[in-house]
């Protein structure tokens, strides 16, 4: 009978259960203090895994000893495994799950771990307006991080707890010895690749327009291949169906689906000759910082959270305009928002000038490269370390 009812009344329902049964804050703050749990969705192959996973990293490398409390089978965002672990007593807890998700995660934790806990979140998000539902979040944290002030700026209220802006670590990840006749990706071929989790709303990622602009750039010539690195079609639903349809009897387009190893991305991600994100939102953007860090050129939508470390002496960045935010889960429904529909002839004509100036790919890869060397482990983890007050 449950899974009868429509996937948001089944959502809406849960949240609100949770949201009941949780744990309430104490009603003075706890103080700042030792130990430090981060919980998030560790074993998780997706965005917030990563992100939980730089979190406790980072604050590691600036001296903060960390407890990993794993809320990724708990809550559903990955593999079966063993519940979440965390010490009782005094401490800050930050809670690397977004606002709809705090009660959940608190439940999960135990009212005796979490009692006389200062509770933090990490929050994630990609349009400028939070969905209703986040109001629940904000009800149980004693403050927020986000890794952008474009994420921030969404999360401000005037009555609600401190936000502290807290980037993600970038280091260049280590890369799989694969050649591109492992791929079958010709040597002397200009390669555009374009990195996204279809989970994450195809409509967000934007991989059509990823299409339109490679063929407005290239038509079908043999030597400029574009490269999708997708997975979790499955879960695509009609928009990925539509991506499928428009690289169907395209020989210049490749479509790479399924698990690889983060080495073996970022080996792909070395292969290409350029980085193509033509999203409608980022909350960050970590796979095209990281393309950044290993010295490839980006061209990627002039907007959201990728300008946290991007400008135009180190991307080529392409223009947009609003169009009403949507997509077909309903992840991104949230009324009055707004996201970027990118120009593809600008987007078209960054690819020509890459594939046809061997220097213009060198000098903004290097410039790339320098923007984000300052996103070190250590320096992240001390704004990381001063926002929690650790």
């Amino acid at each position: 009978m449950w899974r009868l009812l429509p996937p948001r009344t089944r959502r809406e329902a849960l949240f609100t259960l949770t949201e009941f049964a949780a744990p309430r804050p104490a009603r003075l703050p706890a103080q700042p203090g030792l130990p430090v749990t981060v919980a998030g969705y560790f074993r998780a192959p997706s965005g917030l895994g990563e992100g939980a996973r730089r979190l406790a990293t980072m604050l590691e490398a600036a001296g903060v000893a960390v407890h990993r409390a794993d809320l990724t089978a708990a809550l559903r965002q990955g593999p079966a495994g063993p519940g979440p672990e965390m010490p009782a007593g005094p401490g800050t807890l930050v809670l690397h799950v977004n606002g709809p998700m705090v009660p959940w995660a608190l439940l999960a934790l135990g009212r005796r771990r979490v009692a006389d806990k200062r509770v933090l979140a990490f929050w994630n998000w990609e349009l400028p307006t939070l969905p209703r539902d986040w109001t629940r979040g904000y009800r149980f944290v004693e403050g927020i991080l986000a890794a952008s002030g474009y994420a921030a700026a969404a999360m401000r209220r005037a009555e609600g707890p401190p936000i502290s802006v807290v980037p993600y670590p970038v280091v260049a990840p280590a890369r799989s010895a694969l050649s591109r006749e492992s791929f079958g990706l010709a040597p002397e071929a200009f390669v555009t690749l374009s990195v996204f989790d279809a989970a994450s709303s195809v409509e967000r990622k934007n991989p059509l327009a990823a299409i339109a602009a490679h063929r407005a750039a290239f038509g079908g010539r043999a030597d400029r291949v574009l490269v999708l690195k997708t997975y979790n079609t499955a879960m695509g639903g009609a928009a990925w169906r539509a991506v499928a349809a428009a690289a169907e009897g395209q020989a210049n387009i490749r479509i790479i689906d399924g698990h690889m190893t983060p080495a073996e991305v970022a080996g792909l991600i070395g292969l290409a000759d350029v980085m193509l994100s033509l999203h409608r939102a980022e909350g960050y953007g970590l796979a095209l910082a990281e393309a950044m860090s290993l010295g490839r050129p980006v061209v990627a939508t002039g907007w959201s959270g990728n300008m946290e470390f991007m400008d135009h002496g180190s991307a080529l960045l392409v223009g947009h305009r609003f169009v009403p935010a949507g997509d077909a889960r309903g992840t991104y429904d949230v009324p009055g928002a707004s996201w970027a529909e990118p120009d593809i002839a600008e987007a078209s004509e960054a690819l020509r000038r890459l594939a046809a100036d061997a220097d213009l790919r060198a000098r903004i890869g290097e410039a790339g490269r320098q923007r984000v060397a300052t996103l070190t482990p250590e320096a992240c983890g001390a704004r990381a370390r001063a926002a929690i007050g650790a």
